[in-house]
């Protein structure tokens, strides 16, 4: 990958879930390698802040996210042929344990997706299918009231991917490492206003196959909702991000972009979740793009089912 010229191709593909890419002309710019992230945007829906009671407990995610538009760092539509299908399958595995740690539980969770990709951009063609990257790392969790929890940790990204190739249209995984200080809060009622918020930041370090090293970022998944007091939960949940670093090439080189290639998303749609009797969850997201700058721009999807182990 070239750092002061960005030739006809995608680049580097697929963040943990929703894999994203970006391809166009020598002018485009990107938000982060391949306009990738490691987070997938959104993927969090309710009960976000809450660390259940100790024991071990299962998820699964799935997602599906599509895009036909790519927006430079004006926002504006670049005139290419574009068209982005990811589908992935993601398995989290939490354990809660006994133990106290600053007055709270602690925790440790682990996920390993697994995902589709299929991209048409220019009239090249390429698909893959496999493991992604491995995200994994410690929580605690902290609950002021019967309504209002807190979950605190850090997250470590690994290029735990299939396979990489820099000059393949499309890859399972970044090929980088990461680092993820996160925070995440929930308001919860029954019978009432609902509220959840997870808030990340990512440092990024090089990848040595390209020397390109993403900026920092800065992202949150929400969601707001009203409980119907028989288990269902109604509202609304999406995700903001934005880039807060420039991207670089090499040791401190600066890219060749005026902005720096940052990159900007915001998304809503609505959500909902039902908490069954038997200590089961079910939740459900849909989720369109806008405020786009140097990504691509699109639809996701998002289901997530919860069960003690």
């Amino acid at each position: 990958m070239h750092c002061k010229s960005i030739r006809f191709r995608a680049a580097s593909l697929t963040r943990l879930a929703t894999a994203l890419a970006l391809a166009g002309g020598a002018s485009l710019v990107q938000a982060t390698e391949g306009g990738v992230s490691s987070w997938p945007m959104g993927i969090e829906i309710h009960g976000m802040g809450i660390l259940p009671p100790p024991g071990t407990y299962g998820q699964v995610f799935v997602g599906n996210y599509l895009a036909d538009t790519l927006r430079d760092d004006a926002g504006d539509k670049l005139p290419v042929d574009f068209d982005l299908r990811v589908t992935t399958i993601v398995p989290r595995f939490v354990w809660v344990t006994e133990r106290q740690v600053l007055g709270g539980q602690l925790g440790f969770h682990a996920l390993l997706p697994l995902n589709d990709i299929r991209l048409n951009v220019g009239g090249q063609r390429d698909h893959k299918r496999g493991i992604g990257d491995a995200h994994l790392g410690p929580v605690i969790g902290f609950h002021p009231s019967d309504k209002f929890h807190v979950a605190t940790g850090v997250d470590f990204i690994l290029p735990t991917a299939s396979e990489y190739d820099k000059d393949d249209l499309v890859n399972l995984g970044t090929n980088y490492y990461t680092v993820q200080a996160v925070l995440a809060m929930t308001y919860l009622d029954p019978a009432g206003f609902n509220a959840d918020v997870r808030l990340m930041h990512d440092y990024n370090f090089e990848n040595r196959d390209t020397h390109y090293r993403s900026g920092r970022e800065l992202h949150a998944d929400y969601t707001l909702g009203w409980g119907l007091g028989n288990g269902w939960v109604i509202g609304v949940g999406g995700h903001a991000y934005q880039q807060i670093s420039d991207d670089k090439c090499g040791a401190s080189a600066q890219v060749d972009a005026t902005d720096g290639n940052r990159g900007r998303t915001f998304s809503i749609g609505p959500a909902v979740q039902y908490a069954s009797k038997d200590g089961w969850f079910f939740s459900a997201k849909w989720q369109d793009e806008s405020g786009v700058r140097n990504r691509p721009e699109g639809q996701t999807y998002w289901l997530k089912f919860t069960t003690a182990l």
